[in-house]
């Protein structure tokens, strides 16, 4: 079996805006409604969790102003207010909000995740982000983003002292003594006193540990140093690949790299961003994927934009038709995505490129059994634990992949029917 979950890729924001399938987007721009209903139909169809992306900008790289965004509707609230609402609309399905190592304090981040997993009865996960453009950092005080690799040497550190924070509270520290009249033994909790290179935080907790003591930390670096931080303090992760050879290669990876630190990699659930195109067959499905691809490629403001945000080097410069000059120590940004442009590139034209990035990862077209099918194909040969869709939140994708695809996988035995844990990380561990 492996393990599905949803990848919100603008997060609590707006999807499909002006688009066929897109809702009621006015009424529903900031209502939370849109994301219960996928949670719960998540449940339903045997997920693990869903993954709330985030960003501290308006992206405006590109051309140097937010309008593409504006106009796009590329906007996200904050996730973190949203994780009580989903937990409480679901009993079993992790929630997974994002939050930047480069800007949230250690001790606020610990106490929030603490108190979050008390809300939602152990169900809660945070997504570890160092974040990329200059903006954000000049939103937190900074006059600039840190260096790349200087930035997971920072989170490094963070994890140390919100992990130095959440161990503060000793198992058995909470009595609940009521002949005695002790709440908790004050014996058994203590403070951190962290005093790191970067990040100095005093501590105790001043609210008990959760139902899971630790939340469980996703991250989704694809560099060198991203993979590295994975390796170390990942419970999941999420890898952005395109090809079965590509995941084999990423797992192999970064499998060496756990034990090298010491873990076992069955600790770690690694899931492929995936993109399926689903219709009642493979032909309409074939039909359907070859309208989106027109429709992406035809879209190049929307590319551009994209690798705008992710680069921090505004490609509106840029000549289309003219073969990309080496990016080679001009990005600060998202590395492994500048790093896989740049491989594509080699020989054509930034135009010709675009058209070559379509999907975000892995897609399979068809049917919902066809797809079904290759799915399992795929996790049998690059030995990954499961898949991440990162499909628009649209009430259509949600009810194709949870009321078609799903069930295609559960025939096959490829999911799970039900959830033997109480917590998200009990039932990440399951298998």
């Amino acid at each position: 079996m492996f393990h599905m979950a949803w990848f919100l890729t603008t997060g609590f924001g707006a999807y499909g805006w002006n688009g066929q399938w897109s809702g009621n987007v006015p009424k529903d721009v900031g209502n939370p409604q849109l994301f219960v209903d996928l949670a719960t139909s998540l449940e339903r169809a045997g997920f693990d969790y869903m993954m709330l992306e985030d960003s501290s900008v308006l992206p405006d790289v590109f051309e140097g102003t937010p309008r593409q965004a504006l106009e796009t509707g590329v906007i996200r609230f904050d996730p973190m207010p949203l994780v009580p609402l989903l937990a409480g609309a679901t009993k079993k399905l992790g929630i997974v909000a994002t939050a930047s190592t480069s800007f949230y304090p250690p001790f606020l981040a610990a106490r929030l995740m603490t108190t979050l997993d008390h809300l939602t009865q152990g169900r809660v996960g945070i997504n570890l982000v160092t974040s990329s453009p200059h903006a954000a950092a000049q939103n937190y005080g900074y006059d600039e983003h840190f260096e790349h690799d200087l930035r997971y040497q920072m989170a490094d550190e963070w994890v140390d002292a919100v992990t130095a924070l959440w161990d503060g509270w000793e198992e058995g520290a909470l009595t609940f003594d009521e002949q005695a009249g002790v709440f908790a033994d004050h014996t058994k909790v203590h403070r951190a006193d962290f005093d790191g290179e970067f990040y100095k935080t005093r501590g105790p907790l001043n609210v008990p540990p959760g139902p899971q003591r630790h939340p469980v930390i996703c991250q989704a670096g694809g560099s060198p140093a991203g993979m590295e931080f994975g390796a170390r303090h990942a419970d999941t992760i999420v890898a952005q690949v395109r090809t079965t050879e590509a995941a084999k290669a990423y797992r192999d990876d970064i499998s060496a790299r756990m034990i090298a630190n010491g873990r076992d990699p069955r600790d770690v659930k690694v899931l492929f961003l995936y993109q399926p195109v689903l219709a009642d067959t493979d032909a309409e499905a074939q039909a359907k994927a070859d309208r989106m691809d027109a429709a992406a490629a035809a879209n190049l403001d929307g590319a551009l934009a994209g690798m705008s945000y992710v680069s921090g080097i505004d490609f509106s410069k840029y000549d289309l038709d003219a073969p990309i000059e080496d990016l080679t120590g001009k990005s600060n940004g998202h590395q492994s995505s500048v790093d896989e442009f740049a491989r594509t590139s080699k020989g054509k034209t930034l135009r010709e490129t675009l058209a070559l990035r379509t999907t975000v990862g892995t897609r399979h077209i068809g049917s919902p059994d066809s797809v079904a099918s290759q799915m399992e194909e795929m996790m049998q040969e690059c030995g990954g634990d499961g898949f991440l869709v990162a499909l628009p939140v649209t009430r259509k994708n949600i009810t194709e992949v949870c009321d078609g695809l799903a069930p295609a996988l559960r025939r096959r035995g490829l999911i799970r029917d039900s959830y033997d844990g109480a917590t998200f990380r009990e039932n990440l561990l399951a298998f």
